[in-house]
């Protein structure tokens, strides 16, 4: 596994290492002793998956409020994503701050999220599936989430003009709102 520093303090991109031969490959995609190596203690306690049947599927912008804040693995399973993260962590040097890491299938690469970031994605192709590994429980009640288009963060989503949302997705509230009611 090779661990790739993003943009955002604490964020990695995780790439695998194949040992290919005429079957095709192998290769680990999670190892506790790699994450202590990079100073990131996550050991998943539950998973999900989400299957997004049309291109242009918006999920997000999610995140669990502090004491639940929660670090996840992100890893596109089918299709295409265009992965976000959000830094909402008041005293982190990034806060404030997005970027973006285009998931695939074919690519094979993760994204480890750390608690505390804000993440959604958008799904460039039909028929996309992501996989979630996440290190703290689902908490309904600290479940919180702030709106894709926010002017402040100028998030450049690669099909703004054909989004698909959910109705509860539609109705999140801006950044500064949205921290002011973590």
């Amino acid at each position: 596994m090779i661990f790739t520093a993003t943009e955002i303090s604490g964020a990695f991109i995780i790439d695998i290492e194949h040992k290919e031969d005429a079957r095709g490959f192998f290769a680990r995609v999670a190892c506790v002793d790699k994450f202590d190596a990079h100073g990131l203690s996550f050991s998943p306690v539950q998973a999900s998956v989400s299957w997004n049947t049309r291109r242009g599927t918006l999920r997000g912008l999610h995140y669990q409020a502090p004491p639940h804040a929660e670090a996840k693995v992100i890893r596109c399973t089918a299709g295409t994503i265009f992965g976000v993260l959000v830094d909402i962590r008041p005293n982190s040097p990034t806060f404030g701050r997005w970027t973006a890491v285009e998931l695939s299938a074919t690519s094979t690469r993760s994204l480890f999220v750390p608690g505390g970031l804000a993440h959604g994605f958008q799904t460039v192709v039909d028929d996309t599936e992501v996989y979630y590994q996440m290190g703290t429980r689902y908490n309904s009640a600290a479940a919180r989430g702030i709106r894709w288009d926010d002017p402040v963060l100028d998030i450049n989503w690669p099909l703004r003009d054909n989004v698909i949302l959910s109705e509860n997705h539609s109705r999140l509230p801006d950044f500064a709102t949205a921290l002011r009611q973590t």
